[in-house]
């Protein structure tokens, strides 16, 4: 299995977990020239949330949650604001999650970081 399909199959998890806790998926892998944003959902309260999803099946590989970057996050963001201001919600309340996944346990981290 290449990263491209483990990646898949770990938003999948992260989908369904959303799913679970009364979130709405908008879309999933939105693009840009300068990256991608694996799922933006909305939360039960309302809020636009900006979700990266990282997993890991090795212990070489560390926790998932730490390979989210100041310099990802950064890149996150900037798209967020994109996907916003493209879809006139400028203004609307938002928040940057992130998803581990670690041999199968879910770890949600809300508003995991602001830029």
């Amino acid at each position: 299995m290449n990263t491209h399909e483990k990646g898949k199959i770990g938003e999948d998890q992260a989908v369904g977990y959303l799913l679970d806790r009364g979130y709405t998926i908008e879309t999933r892998n939105f693009r840009t020239r300068y990256g991608e944003i694996d799922i933006v959902a909305i939360a039960p309260d309302g809020t636009i949330v900006f979700v990266e999803v990282k997993s890991a099946n090795s212990t070489s590989c560390g926790n998932p949650l730490f390979k989210v970057t100041p310099a990802k996050q950064r890149t996150i963001a900037g798209m967020a604001k994109r996907y916003m201001y493209d879809r006139k919600l400028i203004g609307r309340a938002c928040r940057m999650d992130v998803i581990g996944i670690y041999r199968g346990k879910i770890d949600h981290i809300p508003n995991a970081y602001w830029v």
